[in-house]
């Protein structure tokens, strides 16, 4: 976000949207960041437990959940409404210090990348940025994001009481390398998924919003649609994700073996072909789009309470 003015402004409306005014220090961003991270996670998490079943590999290689509504019904039914959000309880422990992460990163290598230069368009920057922000806040989301698709799974229920008895189960049976089997995975998938994203957000948002002033409008259109069309281009690599941090739960044989992106490619491949790559996708576009807004809605909102404090001198 860019420098702005140094004189001393009242009016929120006033700063640049792409900027970090000098009264919004490092730890107010972080904590922004935090609650947009919370805010994004938790708002849309039962859709992402329904694409976490669609993506698993079953046995047969017939998918056991097909669409949302089939799949929020069966989970209802079957095993009760609240187990549509179970596991989020690991979402809101790493997706606040995650994003505080992810946000502080993306303001400092924008800021020395020279992104933050009001009137011009950096999408390189904001590319480099973002891509930098992911690797460093995957790192340390990487173990939850582990234990929340374990406790997503069908059954769930009955193995682990809660976040810290999946993760004690996890380490026992399977050792640390668990919790981090699939992060170069994960960063086949967030590096381009977070490049794509901010490429186009700054491209659509630059178009709509040419002089970056506080947006709300803009940043929810120039997000979601950002973050949608990011979605979908990488989704393979969200399957393969899914199917390497679930194997250690799996009954089947042949899926537990599997220990690298390459393996899981040809296993799904040789299970469901190319339409296998795909699967989870309508649920995981429908909960990316309106996420990326509430993550940078939250954000915004967070900074711009932030400015209002420190310019009344609280």
């Amino acid at each position: 976000m860019a420098q702005s003015s140094a004189e001393p402004v009242e009016d929120v409306d006033d700063y640049d949207y792409e900027s970090l005014p000098p009264n919004f220090s490092l730890m107010q961003n972080m904590a922004a960041g935090a609650f947009a991270g919370i805010a994004e996670h938790t708002v849309m998490y039962p859709i992402d437990a329904i694409k976490t079943r669609m993506q698993i590999l079953s046995p047969s290689g017939g998918p056991a959940y097909t669409s949302l509504i089939q799949g929020t019904y069966r989970m209802a039914t079957g095993e009760g409404l609240l187990s549509l959000w179970r596991g989020m309880s690991s979402v809101v422990v790493g997706a606040g210090p995650a994003h505080a992460v992810y946000f502080a990163t993306y303001e400092a290598v924008k800021h020395v990348m020279g992104g933050n230069k009001v009137g011009t368009h950096h999408p390189l920057a904001a590319a480099t940025s973002g891509a930098c922000a992911t690797i460093a806040s995957d790192a340390l989301m990487n173990p939850f994001d582990v234990i929340k698709q374990r406790m997503q799974m069908e059954g769930s229920g009955k193995m682990y009481r809660s976040m810290l008895d999946c993760a004690k189960y996890v380490y026992r049976n399977e050792g640390v390398a668990a919790f981090y089997v699939s992060y170069p995975t994960t960063l086949s998938m967030t590096v381009p998924f977070t490049a794509l994203q901010f490429l186009a957000y700054e491209s659509i948002s630059t178009v709509m919003n040419p002089t970056k002033k506080y947006d709300p409008v803009t940043h929810c259109l120039a997000g979601a649609v950002a973050g949608g069309v990011a979605a979908g281009l990488t989704t393979p690599m969200d399957v393969i994700k899914t199917m390497l941090q679930t194997r250690g739960s799996a009954t089947d044989a042949e899926l537990r073996t599997v220990n690298g992106f390459i393996a899981g490619c040809r296993l799904l491949h040789a299970r469901e072909g190319f339409r296998g790559f795909f699967k989870g996708i309508r649920p995981r576009v429908i909960t990316t789009m309106p996420s990326t807004a509430i993550c940078w809605s939250a954000y915004e909102a967070s900074k711009a309470y932030f400015i209002r404090r420190n310019d009344s001198g609280l």
